[in-house]
């Protein structure tokens, strides 16, 4: 199944209103960048045990390991849980930076290192996560 096809399928899995708000999170991240490549993370490792929730991914990276492997994987998440929703910023360098620039104007959410968790979009503003989000696919690795 091509990853378009996944993310609508998981995203329509979810009740209203988290349905609506992956949604609106799904049009904004393509808004900041309309051609990236699409992911969707089951959440499963190599022998389907469960070990993430569900993620849906945007734009690409490549990730070094301390043995010397290489991976691609996504810049961007955008995951529903049981407590709301997580936005991944992956790959910044600074893992202050979200804190600083963000954490004091987006409004209700938590910032870490490299995430934005939040209940609900309305309690936050979108238009700083926007900017979040265009930071992180323009500045990681």
């Amino acid at each position: 199944m091509k990853a378009q096809q996944e993310i609508t399928r998981h995203i329509a899995t979810h009740p209203e209103p988290k349905r609506s708000e992956l949604s609106t999170l799904h049009e904004l991240v393509l808004s900041v960048d309309p051609g990236c490549k699409l992911w969707y993370y089951d959440g499963k490792d190599e022998q389907g045990k469960i070990v993430a929730n569900p993620t849906i991914g945007y734009g690409t990276q490549v990730l070094r390991y301390a043995n010397g492997k290489t991976r691609e994987w996504f810049r961007i998440g955008i995951s529903g849980n049981k407590t709301g929703i997580s936005v991944y910023l992956l790959g910044i360098a600074d893992k202050g930076h979200l804190a600083k620039a963000y954490g004091k104007t987006i409004g209700k959410a938590s910032v870490t290192g490299y995430c934005i968790k939040f209940k609900t979009i309305s309690d936050i503003k979108l238009d700083v996560l926007e900017k979040a989000i265009r930071f992180g696919m323009e500045n990681g690795n």
